[in-house]
């Protein structure tokens, strides 16, 4: 709409309710809005109508014009916009001033006349009666005098279980003149784990069976608050390990809090698969795994994280986890230069180990072309600024914005100001054609930097989250500044983000989960770790290497996948390591490791390990494709499948692909081995230590012995050629190998 209709659209609308007000005083002179009972449609309306569950996305509040006609702001974020649909509104037929009890509002909520939504309020209900006292009253629309929400809070806050145990809650709002009132029964619950606890509608809180931390959302119109549930297990924690440093202090704080045991220490054999996945993306060769294993020194397993930091497996293995998010596809041969170039630009930075907040630094800030500056290869995926602040929000803040681009967000404080205020700081970005097809020149163009809410029209400057800059010359690059903000130390979203988010890379779940949607109703199993976590890598200098480190050095991280009788059903204190299986271009390089072949791969050098794959192109591979391979089409990580599927398992299992493997002749494994002249008990133990960074045990080595060794027939019952047979069993053993849980997991 024309900026000069809207605002004389906005001004009808104001003349109308102030007329209609008038209308009200006049008519109903002796109505509660004049005195100390008036009925607040703001304080005492609405909350009924998102009780009921009225004004919810998927009812009134639909996105496209409400429901049937009808349409009222998500969750009663806006209250003026709802008045009107409700009372000015096709004139006025929602609403019977002569009869209210006969308002088309109460017959459908009530269920006493056909209504989609069903029956939202029962006649005898205090919202019903909330409802129908309020149109008594001559339906009044609050004062600006009157007053305003500011707080609601929990009475109690935090609670330790017993299971089974119930727990009310209490909601107590606050209001601007110093006011209180119970809102128990007008709040909304919502349990960020059911299986742990469950709470009903009015508060009432249930633990389950199940161990841990729990939190129950609680939320009265636009603020949210949280209560803390802790579930004891209350076994023997006597003999937890001495912390090995400050990530162990607040493990083991936690598993004593809770009475969970953590699993026994993981032997070497475990550990150096384990962190060689999870470091460098890669299986230890059998020549380091014999050379690990033997080596005596106390800290042979600090050495080793230091010799995979160092090496360049962990800079493509890293480089792949970060170009996925930050959407490094092709989509056009002409791509191919811009994705080569970004991808060189992340693994060079993370082997020289670059600072976290210069490489988003120049990720943000970027200009020129995509030659002279790689980075700017992110402009190019990500072109408006709405998907810029979004995508910067949401992968370097853990804050996900979408919802404030159309209202307030349902589960935070953000609302449509914060959203377009934060797009400001991207509004000066230009574009030319530069020399390069498909490739343009990105720069900053001279001017003040604004955005405009679509909603209200009003034209915002930068912006942070929560926080305010300074004004902004038009000849500076409003992007510096934002770039400035992520680096404070007093941001409480950009090291918190990144911790959380290497903190699920090494144990499978997030301190906050999901790692990208960090906030306060959302709160993190382990608070005092996060913090922790967040203080050390801030005062490093925000050094990934070193929180690689110090993550992978501790204890917590060394423990057992194998549970012990305490832990078995714990998945979120860390209690053991929690397996899974390997990601898709890790597990296509082991099985290439596994059966002595390698995939090629076009326009890269041969040897090229999957990992090191700079974009999606590759994913026409069929293993990559089944395995889930993210094709970098969003920041979340949620893109890449790490769960299992049939479809994985028939490939495993029969696939073209990895029958070629098995049977290469050129240099696979088992024909090399086939003609290896060895005893057949080494050769069955260089495959265990490839496979599983161990030597068989008696039971495996005399079934893989018997199977080598059975005489093998063919259909007619005769003796198959002996080298043939050889070659087909050493296949045969490979393959079975391979589709062993062990190898297809990391633990």
């Amino acid at each position: 709409m024309h900026p000069r209709l809207a605002r004389k659209n906005n001004l009808a609308k104001t003349l109308s309710v102030g007329i209609l007000c008038c209308f009200l005083l006049v008519t109903f002179p002796n109505n509660a809005w004049a005195s100390e009972g008036k009925i607040s449609f703001v304080n005492d309306i609405v909350p009924v109508l998102t009780k009921a569950g009225c004004n919810a996305g998927a009812c009134h509040a639909k996105a496209g014009g409400g429901q049937k006609g009808f349409q009222l702001s998500l969750l009663g974020f806006e209250p003026t916009e709802d008045f009107e649909h409700l009372v000015l509104e096709n004139r006025g037929r929602r609403i019977s001033l002569a009869n209210p009890e006969q308002s088309l509002l109460l017959l459908k909520a009530s269920g006493s006349i056909a209504h989609g939504g069903g029956k939202r309020l029962a006649r005898t209900s205090e919202g019903y009666g909330l409802i129908l006292d309020w149109i008594r009253q001559g339906m009044p629309m609050d004062l600006a005098s009157g007053p305003k929400l500011v707080g609601v809070e929990l009475e109690p806050k935090i609670v330790s279980f017993r299971p089974q145990q119930e727990q009310q809650l209490k909601a107590i709002a606050k209001y601007s003149n110093g006011t209180i009132r119970d809102v128990t029964r007008q709040a909304l619950y919502f349990s960020n784990d059911a299986a742990m606890a469950q709470v009903s509608e009015e508060g009432l809180v249930k633990a389950q069976g199940i161990t841990g931390k729990v939190a129950v959302m609680v939320r009265y119109q636009g603020i949210v608050t949280v209560f803390n549930g802790l579930i004891p297990l209350g076994g023997p924690v006597n003999q937890i390990p001495v912390a090995k440093n400050f990530v162990d202090e607040a493990v083991f704080a936690n598993l004593r809090l809770l009475g969970i045991p953590p699993s026994s220490l993981c032997d070497d054999a475990t550990f150096l698969r384990r962190v060689s996945l999870d470091i460098g993306g890669r299986l230890p060769t059998e020549l380091e795994t014999k050379a690990f294993l033997a080596n005596k020194s106390p800290d042979k397993r600090g050495q080793w994280i230091e010799e995979l930091l160092r090496s360049p497996d962990y800079a493509d293995f890293f480089a792949g986890k970060w170009t996925a998010v930050l959407k490094n596809r092709r989509d056009d041969a002409s791509d191919i230069v811009s994705n080569f170039a970004f991808h060189a630009w992340v693994r060079d930075s993370l082997l020289a180990n670059k600072p976290y907040d210069q490489m988003v630094r120049e990720l943000l800030a970027a200009t020129g072309t995509v030659v002279g500056n790689p980075p700017v290869a992110w402009y190019k995926r990500v072109k408006e600024p709405k998907e810029q602040i979004e995508d910067v929000a949401q992968l370097f803040l853990g804050v996900r914005m979408q919802c404030a681009q159309c209202h307030h967000h349902p589960f935070e404080r953000w609302s449509q100001d914060d959203y377009y205020s934060l797009a400001a700081f991207f509004s000066q970005v230009g574009r030319k054609p530069s020399g390069t097809r498909g490739e343009d020149l990105i720069f900053h163009k001279r001017g003040l930097a604004t955005a405009r809410n679509i909603k209200s029209g009003l034209s915002l400057k930068p912006a942070a989250l929560g926080d305010q800059v300074s004004a902004i010359a038009p000849d500076e690059d409003p992007r510096l500044r934002l770039a400035d903000w992520l680096r404070s130390p007093k941001n409480p979203f950009f090291a918190k983000a990144l911790v959380n988010r290497y903190w699920k890379h090494f144990f499978q779940r997030g301190l906050i989960e999901p790692e990208d949607d960090i906030r306060e109703s959302n709160p993190a199993s382990n608070p005092e770790l996060l913090a922790s976590l967040e203080k050390r890598f801030i005062e490093s200098g925000f050094d990934l290497k070193d929180l690689v480190r110090v993550i992978t050095n501790s204890f917590a991280y060394q423990l057992s996948a194998v549970p012990n009788k305490y832990n078995g059903a714990d998945r979120q204190n860390y209690s053991r390591y929690y397996p899974r299986r390997l990601p898709a271009e890790v597990m296509l390089d082991a099985v290439d490791r596994l059966a002595g072949t390698q995939t090629d791969f076009s326009n890269l050098p041969p040897g090229t390990r999957a990992v090191a794959l700079p974009d999606n192109s590759y994913n026409t591979n069929p293993f990559l494709r089944v395995f889930g391979r993210p094709e970098g089409e969003s920041v979340c990580e949620c893109e890449r499948i790490q769960s299992s599927s049939l479809a994985q398992s028939l490939f495993m299992l029969n696939a073209n692909d990895i029958r070629q493997k098995l049977s290469n002749q050129s240099t696979g494994r088992a024909h090399r081995l086939a003609n290896d002249k060895r005893p057949a008990k080494e050769k069955i133990e260089e495959l265990y230590m490839i496979a599983f960074g161990r030597k068989p045990n008696a039971e495996e080595l005399q079934t893989a012995l018997g199977y080598l060794t059975d005489q093998r027939v063919n259909s007619n019952g005769k003796p198959v050629d002996l080298a043939r047979a050889t070659f087909e069993n050493y296949q045969d053993l490979i393959w079975a190998l391979m589709n062993t849980k062990e190898f297809l997991f990391n633990h």
